[in-house]
């Protein structure tokens, strides 16, 4: 048992995989306007550290479903066929250019599994049709948290870092909250601004946890939403709605903070993949996202 322990590590340390972690940061419905209003010295600490943009383009349409697909798959609806909230394996119009045997596009969690050595995978939801297009096959640890509730699955999601400290990690962890504000009380109103800054304070919370443990520097984080708002909707293709922050920060990436650079949702799947050291014959040839240039180091 012990050989076969050092002969994971070896191959871990030769692969370049070993102790890399991602956590996705994914917050719905958060927009541009609340971006630059709403007070979140944690969100743009972080991201200084990196590259970001506030001129990332959603899918079409503007909705949450394509969107969280296209950031976890790569490609966009006309490929994945996941084009409104109703989607589910076996209820949908538009059929996929390419899927499992379950009837799912394949996702980035797949790919990692499949190509990344001990790779670990956590995914915290608290949207329940969120996970439909996903294949769970590929999920070491899921947790749903109800009524637009987050912190248990911020703690589940670090626990679950520290349990995976010495494998390659990639945590998803998404809330609903900030879109439900906003479709209550509109975009930009005093709640829906309050719900990013809440959003904002439980961001802190996990960097400080993750950095009493010691597993700040080498972890890299993606901070990404699906789409903007305008009053209190979204699924048009106005400015509100169809430009959103997106950002990654970490050893690999590039220290420019705010930058001008073309980018989609699509692309955030291929830059995990290549934080991961996948070469481009290891991406599904039915992916269409690219990785913007201006990234790594």
């Amino acid at each position: 048992m012990k050989l076969i322990r050092l002969l994971v590590f070896l191959s871990l340390a030769v692969t370049g995989h070993a102790q890399q972690r991602i956590i996705i940061i994914g917050l719905d419905g958060f927009s541009v306007e609340g971006f630059n209003t709403a007070r979140i010295p944690n969100i743009t600490h972080l991201l200084s550290e990196g590259t970001y943009s506030l001129t990332t383009r959603p899918v079409m349409p503007s909705v949450t479903m394509p969107n969280w697909t296209s950031h976890l798959t790569g490609s966009g609806p006309e490929e994945h066929g996941v084009t409104d909230n109703t989607w589910t394996p076996d209820k949908h119009q538009l059929e996929a250019i390419d899927k499992d045997a379950g009837g799912y596009y394949p996702s980035v969690f797949k790919v990692l599994k499949e190509h990344v050595p001990g790779m670990k995978t956590g995914y915290y939801y608290n949207w329940k049709e969120l996970i439909y297009p996903i294949n769970r096959e590929y999920l070491d640890e899921v947790s749903f948290e109800a009524d637009d509730l987050y912190e248990e699955n911020y703690r589940k999601a670090f626990n679950f870092m520290v349990a995976n400290k010495n494998a390659p990690t990639l945590v998803f962890l998404y809330s609903v909250h900030t879109d439900h504000a906003g479709h209550t009380h509109k975009w930009m109103s005093p709640q829906y601004i309050k719900a990013l800054e809440d959003a904002d304070v439980a961001i802190g919370r996990l960097i400080e946890k993750l950095k009493a443990e010691k597993l700040y520097k080498d972890t890299h984080f993606l901070l990404i939403t699906d789409h903007g708002g305008i009053e209190k909707s979204h699924g048009g293709v106005s400015m509100q709605e169809m430009q959103v922050p997106w950002g990654v920060t970490g050893p690999k990436i590039k220290r420019r903070g705010l930058a001008p650079f073309y980018n989609s949702n699509k692309n955030t799947a291929l830059v995990v993949a290549r934080i991961f050291n996948l070469r481009s014959k290891k991406i599904p040839e039915c992916w269409t996202g690219q990785i913007p240039g201006i990234l790594f180091r």
